[in-house]
């Protein structure tokens, strides 16, 4: 069970495990979402990319983000359950 505090905790039982499993691995296909993304943005900004690299890169992170919402929305979950509370460090993903 979860309260207040530490709600975005893990809480595995026997019955939430599959959900709970989901709830992890979708953290960290997150976590590395954004860090690719930012990793994007930063290229896009130095010129590195061609315009088709832009593009594709676009895209893909697009729809790493419409697959991330499906498989949430299949698990019940919001995209703040991803964020977990990682206690005196704070949460593990930056606050949008």
């Amino acid at each position: 069970m979860t309260t207040g505090r530490n709600r975005n905790r893990l809480d595995l039982e026997p019955d939430t495990v599959e959900r709970d499993l989901v709830k992890l691995v979708l953290t960290v296909v997150e976590l590395l979402r954004q860090l690719m993304e930012r990793q994007a943005v930063r290229r896009f900004d130095t010129g590195e990319l061609t315009e088709e690299q832009e593009e594709r890169i676009g895209l893909t992170l697009m729809l790493l983000e419409d697959r991330m919402a499906e498989l949430r929305d299949r698990y019940g979950l919001r995209p703040e359950d991803l964020n977990l509370d990682l206690g005196p460090l704070g949460p593990l993903l930056p606050r949008d």
